[in-house]
């Protein structure tokens, strides 16, 4: 048995960071914490918009950058550029201060962030990063090219991403060609699942529904799979397939901090006022992406 599409909203495009303009499938008041994810944005931005330094604790943030390309630092002194293609899985874990801002040159940044939660034993855990480069992440299609998929994390077609994921997570870049047959996509049973389309027109489900882009759909948790194709005879069809084993743990979220209680997000915010507990790096630190947003402001 194969899953349906439980609920079809379409993303409106708003203001978020300092200039930044996204779309928010998940994170809204029409879909909260579809445990284990807290928000999927789909983001552009130009300098010198952006996302300046601000904390996180308790969660991952999973960026991957469709086209140009976003700057990354961290109080930490770690800083790097993610370009189109790329992948970044950061681990939050205790805390981290970091910006995020359009590369200088790279024209508008185009891409997708997923914050995906961790459990109460993962929440306190040292920072860590995930790095693979566009060249880097699995591909592969099916014998007639029609159904192509990049592996971010999980398995396709028996082909495997490197990337380790505390919550078991898949997320998979599907391309359909025009005229692409009926495919099937495993889904772990039990999993939450659900699809954001970034371009073009599909068929979707076992009760075959409609949806274009910018729509997220919301799939049904019974079933080991889904069945989508493209229903266009000349455009391409783009989603992704994002889908997690639920942690099924209490969510108390207070803007960037992410924890199992109100006394949890209390600590957190005192840990970040007091720069200490994971956050003393954040005493004497400003990034250089804060300092040139300023500047062309």
């Amino acid at each position: 048995m194969t899953r349906y599409i439980e609920k079809k909203i379409l993303s409106i495009e708003q203001s978020e960071g300092v200039g930044a303009r996204v779309r928010r499938s998940i994170g809204t008041s029409q879909v909260q914490n579809f445990d284990p994810f807290l928000m999927l944005d789909e983001f552009r931005l130009s300098a010198p918009a952006g996302f300046p330094d601000h904390p996180h604790r308790g969660f991952e943030t999973v960026t991957y950058m469709l086209q140009g390309s976003t700057e990354h630092e961290d109080f930490t002194g770690r800083r790097g550029v993610i370009n189109p293609g790329d992948l970044q899985w950061m681990t939050a874990g205790r805390g981290i201060v970091h910006c995020e801002m359009p590369g200088v040159g790279s024209g508008e940044g185009h891409g997708l962030q997923l914050w995906v939660n961790l459990s109460k034993k993962y929440k306190m855990v040292e920072p860590n990063y995930q790095e693979l480069l566009d060249k880097d992440i699995p591909r592969t299609a099916t014998p007639d090219g029609l159904v192509q998929v990049k592996i971010i994390a999980g398995e396709s077609m028996s082909v495997k991403s490197p990337v380790y994921t505390r919550t078991p997570t898949m997320y998979l870049d599907f391309t359909l060609k025009p005229h692409s047959p009926l495919f099937t996509q495993e889904i772990p049973k039990g999993w939450n699942a659900f699809v954001y389309i970034l371009s073009g027109q599909g068929e979707f489900g076992s009760k075959k529904q409609s949806a274009d882009a910018h729509h997220v759909l919301i799939l049904s948790q019974n079933g080991d799979g889904l069945d989508f194709r493209n229903t266009s005879n000349s455009t391409e069809c783009r989603f992704v397939l994002i889908a997690g084993q639920p942690l099924n743990e209490p969510i108390v979220q207070r803007g960037p901090f992410v924890m199992n209680t109100q006394e949890e997000i209390r600590q957190a915010m005192q840990d970040y006022q007091l720069c200490q507990n994971g956050f003393e790096h954040a005493r004497h630190w400003q990034s250089k992406g804060i300092e040139r947003s300023m500047v062309q402001h």
